[in-house]
């Protein structure tokens, strides 16, 4: 079996590329089971984007949120609950990528005349190009001081927080996803207590200054909803971004997607005690509970502990790219440094999400950074602008 390009993943940015390398008359293959690190993140969360941003491919056309809602009839209110997230991408990719390979690639070889998949069941597929748009879950970030203990998990790790009812749970971290963990558990009926190492939280505005700026948000707030006012449009051209001193691009980077929970969640986190400046410096179990420790001596003890420490990408850590593969990769900070469509210093092997956020900016990290990505590496595929 051969195609011209093998697109790995089937999630938010598989399906974009998807649509359009379907566009510009590429013929391709997508690999993936569809949505499949969505289905796995915590029953009751909701997007912390906005209703534009949270679009596949775009925030207009056939495949966009609004299109969704008007074919299907859907109906659900913003922000947007991940169960109808997970529904309106399995209608995306019904659309786009119709003839998905659901089955996981186990390795991809690079050769002369482009690139070897291999399946588990020892079947191949030669591909011209790979289009890598695996997702983060290989990049959760596991602090060393958890290591080894089984009664500490990341945030990724649950599907179904109500387990946790009745147990006192203690989470770390005062990003969304530590935030939002701890709702959801307070909610199941748990006992919650949240440790956060800074001495504050930052809470996103909801939409206050684009409502006060009315007909001018378009002028400092880009459809994409990442960063705050101004910077907002300059992440959205990642290639402008790109071309920004790294003296500028770094620090942009870092204000564009600084922790910070959605204003929805300040009302749902009132009876959960947050511990500000707490910085855990060890932890041990005994089987049955833990104890973390904080670097001014004091003692706490739960249940069961989870971390929502984000991600730190490695696309070293993709369990399908061999360390032979991986070495002609150039590489920044576990980041492939990525030209012209994406493309890394291997040819042909091309990276979209957040392994691009080194070359291209923030948004890389989001779903509407999906709409540049995709445009950007089926224009190099197809070898014309589009």
């Amino acid at each position: 079996m051969k195609t011209d390009v093998a697109v790995l993943g089937a999630g938010p940015y598989g399906l974009a590329v998807s649509a359009a390398l379907g566009d510009a008359g590429v013929e391709h293959q997508v690999l993936g089971e569809p949505m499949s690190f969505w289905k796995e993140m915590p029953e009751g969360m909701l997007l912390r984007s906005n209703w534009t941003a949270t679009s596949i491919a775009d925030h207009r056309g056939p495949v966009s949120l609004d299109a969704y809602v008007a074919a299907t009839g859907a109906e659900f209110g913003r922000p947007v609950p991940l169960e109808n997230f997970i529904a309106y991408g399995s209608w995306v990719q019904s659309r786009v990528a119709p003839g998905v390979d659901r089955r996981v690639v186990s390795e991809v070889s690079a050769g002369r005349a482009g690139f070897l998949l291999s399946f588990a069941d020892g079947s191949t597929l030669r591909a011209g190009r790979v289009v890598v748009a695996a997702g983060i879950a290989p990049f959760a970030r596991r602090p060393p001081q958890f290591a080894g203990l089984s009664l500490a998990t990341h945030s990724a790790e649950h599907r179904d927080l109500s387990r946790f009812k009745g147990e006192r749970v203690l989470v770390v971290g005062g990003g969304q996803s530590a935030l939002e963990s701890a709702a959801l558990l307070h909610e199941s009926g748990a006992e919650v207590e949240v440790l956060v190492r800074r001495d504050h939280l930052t809470w996103l505005h909801g939409g206050k200054y684009q409502r006060l700026l009315g007909r001018a948000k378009p002028l400092f707030y880009a459809p994409t909803d990442v960063g705050p006012l101004g910077l907002s449009r300059v992440v959205a051209a990642p290639h402008l971004f790109r071309r920004l001193p790294r003296s500028l691009q770094t620090p942009a980077a870092r204000r564009a997607i600084r922790p910070a929970g959605a204003e929805w969640l300040v009302a749902r986190l009132r009876e959960v005690p947050i511990r500000l400046g707490f910085e855990v410096r060890s932890a041990t179990e005994d089987g049955k509970r833990i104890k973390v420790s904080s670097s001014t001596g004091e003692v706490l003890t739960a249940d069961h502990l989870i971390y929502g420490t984000g991600y730190q990408v490695d696309v070293a850590r993709y369990p399908f790219l061999p360390p032979s593969l991986v070495r002609g990769v150039r590489r920044v900070d576990g980041h492939p440094v990525l030209g012209s469509g994406l493309e890394s210093s291997v040819p042909g092997l091309h990276f979209v999400g957040a392994p691009a956020a080194w070359s291209y900016g923030p948004i890389m990290r989001f779903v509407s950074g999906g709409w540049f990505a995709s445009r950007a590496v089926a224009s190099r595929i197809a070898g014309r602008r589009r």
